[in-house]
This record gives C-alpha cells, structure tokens and sequence, in this order.
C-alpha cells in the first residue's frame, strides 16, 4: 500500500485555496467592473442632461434678440402708427389680424415653410454668429395683432380685439381687465347698451372709462433652430 507524504497533502491544500483566491477574485473584479460601467453610463447621463439644461437655456437668450428689434419697430419704427398697424405689413413679418394656431398656441404659419413665407419675409429670419462665424441657430419670428381682422383698431374696439381696458380706478391705485377678441372685452357690451354706446369704440372707452386707454395686445411668436434641428418655441405679449 502507497502512502501520502505530509508534503504532498500540504501541496495539493495549497493549489486547491489558490484556486478558490483566484475565483473570489475574478468575481470582485466582475462586480467592479459592471459597477464601473454603471457609473460611467450615470456621468454621462448627468452630462448629456446638464448639455440639454446649458442648450435650451442659451436657445431662450437667442429669443431675447427679438424682442427689442419687434419693439422697435412700434416705438419709432414703420409700425408705430395705428394706420400702419391696421395693415398686414409682410416684410416686417407682421399680420393685422389673429394668426390660425395649434392646440398649443403656435401660429401654424411657423409650422410651414410655404404657409409662412405667403405671410412673412423668410430674409428677416436672424443667423446667429460669433466672431463672423455661424453657430447654426436661426430665428424666426412672426408678430400678430389679436384682432379679428384689419382694420383701425379704434374702430374695432373691444368686441373685435383683445384690449387691456382700465376698468376704474380702486382707492389708492388702478384696476384693469382683459378682454379677448373670440369673447369681446369682459362687460364691454353691457355696459355700452347701458350708456347708449353707438361703437365698439364707444364701447371700450363707456367700459372701462379712466386714465389709461384701451390698448391693443400684440403677440411675437418666435421658433429657433438649432444644431441638430432642434427646434424650440418661446411667445411674448404686449399692448400699445
């Protein structure tokens, strides 16, 4: 009969807890590894979120430069006269009356290549650049009166135009209301029949008598374009 040296059995318990180590070992490195991945794929998820945050942001202060340039335009510039105002005027991409919108409030014509080049001047659209190189945004811009239709907006009045109406003033301040155009000036009409009111002009000053005058709401709806075709939509009011 053989017999096991004392050195044989040291040696194969050896190669038996080494191979145990080894595949501990390989295991941890396999747990490591997909938590590797998994925090690789989390920083650059954080990173591709923080780029969307970072982009849209600037996509909203490249809307800012057309704001002033609309204003403008009203304050010194061609439409600063109600007459001019009572005309659509597309080479300033301006429409006299309410523009057709989706369920979203977007003008349609911002929608459509064609539809918007029958209303607007595709040359008005702005290309952003940087030290004479572009950055591959493009603005677009339309600005709609929200009117019925055409017209000299005194004469329209409250029943055809959204106004802003000083509906008297309150002690110690003023008070105002807002009317649209689908619905008419809120109380307008009543308050016309009341006062025999002749016009729908009548109408809005008999309303809404006070210091401030009925002002007609404009609307800048604006569409950027940028890298990627991404595309973003910002709108603005005011009255004049």
């Amino acid at each position: 009969m053989s017999s096991r040296s004392p050195t044989q059995s040291l040696r194969r318990t050896s190669t038996a807890q080494r191979g145990t180590v080894l595949l501990f070992t390989l295991l941890s490195l396999l747990v490591m590894l997909i938590a590797s991945v998994a925090l690789i794929r989390s920083f650059n998820n954080s990173l591709f979120n923080a780029g969307n945050l970072a982009f849209k942001r600037d996509l909203q202060n490249q809307a800012d430069r057309i704001t002033p340039q609309v204003l403008d335009l009203f304050n010194t510039g061609v439409l600063a006269n109600k007459t001019s105002r009572g005309n659509h005027a597309k080479d300033r991409n301006y429409s006299a009356s309410l523009l057709p919108s989706n369920a979203q409030g977007i003008p349609e014509a911002l929608l459509s290549d064609t539809a918007f080049n029958a209303l607007a001047t595709p040359g008005n659209d702005v290309e952003v650049t940087l030290n004479g190189a572009r950055q591959q945004v493009n603005i677009r811009y339309l600005i709609d009166r929200q009117c019925r239709s055409v017209g000299d907006e005194t004469l329209l009045g409250a029943e055809n135009c959204v106004v802003s109406v000083d509906s008297g003033a309150s002690l110690g301040g003023s008070g105002s209301e807002t009317g649209r155009a689908e619905f008419g000036a809120a109380g307008a009409a009543s308050a016309a029949a009341a006062a025999g009111a002749t016009a729908p002009s009548d109408a809005a000053g008999q309303a809404g008598a006070g210091a401030v005058p009925a002002q007609v709401a404009y609307r800048i709806s604006i569409l950027i374009t940028g890298p990627r075709k991404t595309q973003a939509f910002y709108q603005t009011t005011f009255t004049r």
